[in-house]
């Protein structure tokens, strides 16, 4: 039986851990904040972040992160992207043996421009062997009710890869392996910018036509990105890119996409990620990582760059879509 720890007990995280547990596992829930471990323990629901969803009573909770990692084979990272790194400062010392390490994080390292998988390797000491990735469209609180879902599992392991995929799946949740990490990576994390768009185009009260519009050039964005980077330009026509694109654009359970509805309507940032009621919206830094890697490979990425502008340097929607819809004709 997979004896595994979720370091993050934010929405994914704890959606993650109740499904490792329903797929057989032993699992630990490790929160940042002790009162809110106790409160999951007390009560078996965490309220901050899936409120109404009982937890399993067997699913261990704790605020000790050496206490969840202990014996551990599956470490799970549900941490903010930003903080991924200053997280692993402390837990690096715990990640020995040969534990597979999974990220359920969609960003791009600000500064480094690195993936998730890529901070793991530098900041946590683990091979990348070890390394994984969990991503798709896969709402947390969907997931947490049961819904029917399916997920990428990327890692250059195959045989860590099947484990995996053995150790997650449930009745309600399928998950598919593939080789390419950076293309699965990618796709999260571009995903999360162009929700931005998507959202600023709902809250500036444009139709399906825009939106459509939207997700598809943003599709072309990521597979150019993806192509320079190494990635095979199939990853971003199946779950991890296409299906969490178009889920993240379209859902009001997108937090970057009701990031991007508020700026759209006028709000500014402060504004707009209050309604996030403190969970983070990725893209909203990341759109700045995504955009470095696009300029150091010469990469057009103009959806990206209007999402930068507004979010970052105080363009307004509508003069980003003036922007957009003035560009240079040319071929598809």
């Amino acid at each position: 039986m997979t004896r595994a720890a979720v370091l993050g007990a934010g929405s994914w995280g704890t959606a993650f851990a109740k499904l490792l547990v329903d797929a057989g596992g032993t699992v630990t829930l490790c929160a940042r904040r002790p009162e809110l471990a106790a409160t999951i323990r007390d009560t078996g629901i965490n309220p901050d972040y899936l409120p109404g969803i009982r937890l399993p009573e067997s699913l261990a909770v704790t605020a000790d992160p050496a206490a969840a990692l202990d014996g551990t084979d599956l470490v799970v990272l549900a941490v903010p992207s930003q903080t991924l790194r200053v997280n692993l400062a402390q837990w690096s010392p715990l990640l020995g043996g040969d534990a597979t390490v999974v990220s359920l994080m969609k960003g791009v390292e600000l500064g480094s421009d690195k993936r998730m998988s890529e901070v793991i390797g530098e900041a946590g000491s683990v091979r990348a062997d070890r390394v994984a990735v969990v991503t798709g469209p896969n709402f947390a609180r969907e997931i947490a009710a049961e819904q029917p879902a399916a997920t990428v599992i990327a890692c250059p392991d195959p045989d860590r890869a099947t484990r995996l995929q053995r150790d997650c799946q449930t009745p309600y949740f399928r998950p598919y392996t593939n080789a390419d990490m950076i293309g699965a990576e990618l796709g999260g994390a571009v995903k999360n910018v162009m929700a931005l768009a998507c959202g600023m185009a709902v809250g500036m009260g444009f139709g399906d036509n825009t939106k459509a519009s939207l997700i598809t050039l943003g599709l072309a964005e990521m597979t150019r990105l993806g192509a320079v980077l190494g990635a095979q330009p199939a990853t971003f026509a199946g779950l991890a890119g296409l299906g969490d694109l178009v889920a993240t654009c379209m859902s009001p359970l997108s937090r970057n996409r009701a990031v991007g509805e508020g700026l759209g309507r006028g709000e500014n940032m402060a504004e707009a990620t209050a309604e996030t009621h403190g969970q983070v919206a990725e893209g909203v830094k990341s759109c700045r990582s995504v955009l470095d890697l696009a300029r150091r490979y010469d990469i057009d990425m103009p959806i990206t760059e209007g999402v930068v502008a507004v979010c970052h340097e105080g363009m307004r929607p509508a003069e980003m879509v003036k922007r957009l819809m003035s560009r240079e004709m040319r071929a598809e």
